[in-house]
């Protein structure tokens, strides 16, 4: 039985819902009228935002209590963040006619949304797998082998995910615990299912050994595709912590790991997409961090991160998607000298960089200052080491790296122009915000989930973040002009996921191969058998014998099958 307590007025629906339902009338909507109605359908799901914090939706199910709408000082700042990057997404993709990928981005963005807003495990579940169904679409959308590939192995991890989350819920349940997406405890008797939850959500942050998928996949998906997949399913897993694990205190060690190992990934890949990938692992560990500290300032410093983050990276994702979509090819062997052909973009690519890389008047430095003072006021010195040098580092691969070598390295290889104008007037909008938050961030401190008086731009800050930029920007000069900074070589760089399509594949070979040899021999063995049977049958039936005979094998079996079936009557019934 079940009792629903759900209105029918739109502002009790929880928030991304009506962007999924009318994801389904996509397809049939011409191309314009289809963007304006998208964009329409997220400015009606942004009205529930409108609502306030507390309980607006609850569902009893089998005596359980699903919380389908519950908004609070944490679920407002990713919720107006997801509702800005779906809009920027209509419009960067303003070009392209294909339904099937508008409503893919439409009902992903829809079910992230509507998945921060889930006030217990079982609802977040199905929006959590909801994420994972939708958005695999934006890869399959690419139409190569590479990506049909990504896709299949993205989802087999996304999915995991998700059995991993129900799984853990069904343990806490079985327990006597609650459902309710809370904080969470390691202790108690429901400490596996505590543990199934947290490795769901590392899956879906990219935690180190899991985050193979996010390198993988994102590059392979269509220019449109990846900037959609770049702002909603690992921000999602990092309000997920924040919700249920904030203050553990091994996602310090978690996060710092995340911080500075793709670092060394991104410096030596050529495919600029593929950086930008490592960048956005490395991005997640500074809010993984923060999640770990837990403190007030900490918490805030993380969703401001991810607000930013979501901004930032989308613009550079979307100026590498306009080369890709001009150029046909984001190799960065292949680039070079755009500056001249694209040089809009190029700005936009430079204002996501210098956000990315946190210079003052940027972005970055207002958010990411946050974590670096709660780190500093924690005392943990290590960490705050490793985050200085993950700092450099961002500005080497994605400050740097980027632009350079897409822009400026070598001389123009290719002819092409400006991208379309959807696209950028979405990088406009993105590279004005990057740039709006980081000289006023008020705005943005005054959504965080604490109050903050808080001020970035006191003498210390500055120039300490100058000092690590103007460093790490010297020594970059320093290795180019020395010619030891490690060439563009067309080659895929693996790391975690190395074990999957690498290792196992070499260890599996020979496996499959002795097992498919075994069965063939035994197979052989079977044939070799049935063939003497015959033999022995066939002479039999030739036998120079007097009276009648049997005609033929088919007989003979049958009349073997009738004496079988006689036997067992015999032994049944006697």
């Amino acid at each position: 039985m079940t009792d629903p307590m759900i209105s029918f007025n739109i502002a009790s629906w929880p928030p991304g819902l009506i962007m999924i339902l009318a994801a389904f009338a996509v397809p049939w909507i011409p191309h314009v009228a289809r963007q304006i109605w998208m964009l329409a359908a997220i400015a009606l799901s942004a009205f529930g935002l409108a609502t306030g914090a507390g309980v607006h939706a609850v569902w009893q199910v089998m005596g359980l209590e699903l919380v389908l709408y519950r908004a609070d000082h944490l679920t407002f700042p990713f919720a107006l963040i997801f509702h800005i990057a779906a809009a920027l997404n209509v419009i960067y993709s303003w070009h392209d006619r294909k339904w099937s990928e508008h409503t893919a981005s439409l009902s992903y963005a829809g079910a992230a949304i509507a998945a921060v807003h889930a006030g217990d495990l079982i609802t977040l579940f199905i929006w959590w797998e909801a994420t994972a169904v939708t958005s695999v679409f934006l890869i399959l959308a690419a139409g190569t082998d590479r990506a049909q590939r990504a896709a299949m192995r993205y989802l087999l991890f996304q999915v995991l995910s998700g059995v991993l989350l129900l799984a853990g819920a069904a343990v806490i349940a079985s327990h006597g615990g609650t459902i309710s997406f809370d904080s969470m405890s390691f202790g108690g008797p429901d400490a596996l299912g505590v543990w199934l939850v947290f490795f769901a959500f590392g899956i879906k942050a990219a935690f180190p050994f899991l985050n193979g998928w996010l390198q993988d996949a994102y590059p392979e998906a269509t220019a449109t595709g990846t900037v959609a997949l770049s702002a909603f399913t690992t921000k999602l897993a990092i309000y997920a912590l924040a919700r249920g694990f904030a203050g553990t205190d091994m996602l310090i060690w978690i996060g710092a790991a995340m911080t500075a190992l793709p670092v060394f990934f991104a410096v030596i890949e050529n495919d600029l997409r593929r950086v930008l990938a490592f960048s956005l692992n490395n991005q997640l560990g500074f809010m993984v961090v923060a999640v770990g500290i837990g403190s007030e300032l900490a918490l805030n410093g993380a969703v401001a991160h991810a607000f930013v983050h979501i901004l930032y990276k989308a613009l550079l994702f979307m100026s590498m998607g306009a080369v890709l979509y001009q150029v046909g090819t984001i190799k960065a062997s292949a680039l070079g000298g755009l500056y001249r052909q694209m040089p809009f973009t190029m700005v936009c690519c430079m204002i996501g960089a210098m956000s990315i890389s946190a210079f003052p008047l940027f972005s970055g430095f207002v958010a990411k200052s946050l974590t670096m003072s709660a780190l500093g006021d924690t005392g943990i010195v290590w960490a705050y080491m490793v985050l200085l040098f993950a700092s450099a580092g961002v500005l080497e691969h994605s400050g740097i790296k980027i632009p350079y070598f897409a822009f400026f390295a070598h001389p123009s290889r290719h002819k092409t122009g400006e991208a379309p104008i959807g696209m950028r007037v979405a990088m406009g909008i993105a590279a004005l915000l990057c740039v709006g938050i980081g000289v006023f961030p008020k705005p943005l401190y005054a959504i965080l989930p604490y109050a903050v008086d808080y001020h970035p731009y006191d003498v210390s800050h500055v120039t300490g973040q100058l000092q690590l930029l103007i460093f790490a920007m010297l020594a970059f000069i320093f290795l180019v002009r020395m010619k030891w900074y490690p060439p563009e070589i067309p080659s895929t760089v693996l790391n975690s996921d190395w074990f999957y399509r690498s290792l196992v594949p070499r260890l599996g070979r020979p496996v499959v191969s002795a097992m498919v040899g075994v069965w063939g021999s035994f197979l052989r063995m079977l044939i070799w058998y049935r063939d003497m049977g015959w033999a022995v049958i066939d002479r039999v039936m030739h036998a120079p014998i007097s009276g009648p005979t049997v005609p033929g094998r088919a007989v003979m079996v049958q009349a073997l099958l009738l004496s079988l079936l006689l036997l067992l009557g015999y032994l049944l019934l006697g």
